[in-house]
């Protein structure tokens, strides 16, 4: 790696390599986060989330490494999470993988994860969405492991400007119908 991008990224970030480990959807909502050791506050807007974490749009990130106390506000909804800043743009915003959560407010990020894969929130005792025996039923079979492929793809083309936000947006919730 160039001497110029290590020192940017890091010599462990590896560049071009995926290392989220849950999907992540389009989310908007405003959001704050504190850094507890500093008392430090910074105000922005999440452009995306998933269960292990979410993006947010600040022109001042913490740096890489820092432990925060987010709190996203969604419809009335507050959720209070703790994270970690596993990159950061200056100018632009940070990348945060989700450490902790109460039980309350992790029953909060789930739904909002339903909410926006379309998919039913697991129950215990029940059957996971993944199985024939989900509330979408058996019928669609293999869609239902194509889903998130084709979910994941959309989410790469508006990343890298081919689709327009407002026309990825349009056809995940056609997918999702």
């Amino acid at each position: 790696m160039p001497q110029e991008l290590q020192q940017r990224y890091g010599s462990d970030r590896r560049l071009g390599q995926e290392r989220r480990t849950s999907s992540r959807y389009p989310f908007t909502a405003i959001c704050d986060a504190m850094d507890p050791a500093s008392g430090l506050e910074i105000v922005g807007r999440t452009s995306d989330l998933g269960r292990g974490g979410c993006y947010i749009d600040t022109i001042s990130p913490f740096p890489a490494g820092t432990s925060l106390l987010v709190r996203i506000n969604r419809e009335r909804q507050i959720l209070q999470i703790g994270a970690k800043v596993v990159f950061d743009q200056p100018g632009m915003g940070m990348g945060l993988a989700f450490t902790d959560a109460e039980r309350d407010q992790q029953a909060i990020l789930d739904q909002w994860i339903a909410d926006l894969s379309g998919e039913p929130i697991a129950k215990p005792g029940l059957a996971s969405p993944g199985s024939g025996a989900s509330q979408r039923g058996s019928a669609r079979g293999t869609d239902n492991q194509a889903l998130p492929v084709m979910n994941e793809l959309i989410l790469l083309l508006i990343k890298k400007g081919v689709l327009a936000e407002a026309e990825g947006k349009s056809l995940l919730q056609k997918l999702l119908k």
